[in-house]
């Protein structure tokens, strides 16, 4: 019976650590060869996987149920849920600062090399008045140059747009570039389980480089990291979601927690927001009332751009890793990464570790070294439960409310 992927990475973490103090000099480079094997790996899926997923994932679902009232009321939902999210990361990893120790980033601490002068200095000088820039650069002068370059900001935006002119194409040329783009996605998807199988071999790699380099001091900021990255899953989870659900649903938050338990236990469990949807939509529709129509259309579109705990975990990983490095991201810096997070979290598939794909995006648009992924990698599995839970929750208070609105007598008694 083979290994579930989180038990095979809490072991190559074990691992990693005993290499990294048992043989700390002459195998760094075996060490320095298995990080960058699959950091790279983990790079050469971003493309062609986000133009999968948001294209199919916008197209479908334009074609299965149009554009209107229900689609506006979900995305809506959707998009505010995961802002006020990435918000709440924002917030809490400026004030507890974990990539910062004694005045100074961790980074080198860490074994890392120190971010280049330049990025500083480049990044000090943006501002408020960037935020013009930053929306005119989301539109991409040639949509194919930016993929090749790795722009990921003004391609998530084309393929978005894309995607919502796909559903508006007669039946015949809509079910063609449909059916090429699902296909594509589900090969990206393929390749990607490929990819996260091998990060038991990566974070091995990585966990002994960092060990060998700094010993167990390399444990401390990476703890206070995932302790940051994990209250702001609560707050969100627990304050800002029950919240919603009971000023704009009118809903009582705590008997539909008690009615989705099941599904979060098993979005906890097994890590894929996609893998729990059949149980999700049961919950919805079978514990909390909602109809066919709304758990059909909301909680799929759900399990594929709403990522309200991704959203939250790249924004909070991002500012941790500049930290690290010694960056400080301004104010027009920071905007970058709040709206990177957003529409990466779009592009997120539901998988196990979805989120290590996406969080390069935000390096890249902030111009960090995305060697700083090898800072998170450590506690990384149980922070992807988490927020695995996280997105599932999120998806279940967004079906319900969404119910309510179009008329439907939700969590009115007892399941």
């Amino acid at each position: 019976m083979r290994l579930a992927l989180h038990w095979q990475i809490l072991i190559a973490l074990i691992l990693g650590v005993a290499a990294g103090l048992l043989l700390p000099d002459g195998a760094l480079p075996v060490y320095e060869f298995l990080g960058t094997t699959f950091l790279r790996a983990l790079k050469m899926v971003i493309v062609p996987l986000i133009i999968g997923s948001i294209v199919s994932g916008i197209a479908g679902v334009g074609a299965a149920a149009g554009l209107g009232r229900l689609f506006g009321r979900t995305f809506a939902w959707y998009v505010t849920t995961s802002l006020l999210a990435i918000l709440v990361g924002l917030v809490l990893v400026n004030v507890i600062q974990p990539g910062i120790r004694d005045g100074h980033g961790v980074a080198t601490e860490l074994g890392l090399a120190a971010a280049d002068p330049a990025l500083q200095a480049q990044l000090a000088d943006r501002g408020p008045g960037d935020l013009v820039g930053i929306l005119q650069r989301m539109i991409p002068e040639n949509p194919v140059a930016a993929a090749a370059q790795g722009q990921m900001l003004p391609l998530i935006f084309f393929c978005i747009l894309f995607g919502l002119a796909v559903t508006r194409l007669p039946e015949a040329p809509h079910s063609r570039l449909l059916g090429f783009f699902e296909a594509l996605f589900m090969a990206m998807m393929k390749i990607t389980h490929w990819v996260i199988a091998l990060a038991p071999v990566g974070i091995f790699g990585l966990m002994a480089k960092i060990v060998a380099s700094a010993g167990f001091d390399a444990f401390a900021p990476l703890l206070r990291y995932g302790g940051t990255v994990l209250l702001a899953l609560v707050f969100h989870a627990a304050v800002t979601l029950p919240l919603l659900v009971r000023l704009v649903g009118r809903l009582p938050a705590g008997r539909h927690a008690r009615v989705m338990t099941p599904a979060l236990l098993t979005a906890f469990s097994t890590r894929s927001s996609s893998a729990t949807l059949p149980l999700t939509i049961d919950r919805v529709k079978n514990g909390a009332g909602a109809s066919n129509r709304v758990t059909s259309f909301v909680l799929p579109l759900g399990a594929t751009i709403n990522m309200d705990g991704t959203a939250l975990y790249e924004c909070v990983a991002a500012l941790f890793i500049a930290q690290a490095y010694g960056v400080e991201l301004g104010i027009g810096a920071q905007v970058i990464v709040v709206l990177t997070a957003l529409l990466a979290s779009i592009g997120a598939a539901g998988i196990p570790a979805a989120g290590l794909v996406m969080i390069s995006i935000i390096l890249d648009a902030v111009g960090l070294p995305l060697e700083g992924i090898a800072l998170i990698l450590a506690v990384d599995p149980v922070l992807d439960m988490c927020r695995t839970a996280v997105n599932v929750w999120s998806d279940s208070c967004g079906a319900v409310v969404v119910a309510r609105g179009e008329g439907e007598n939700v969590l009115r008694d007892d399941p």
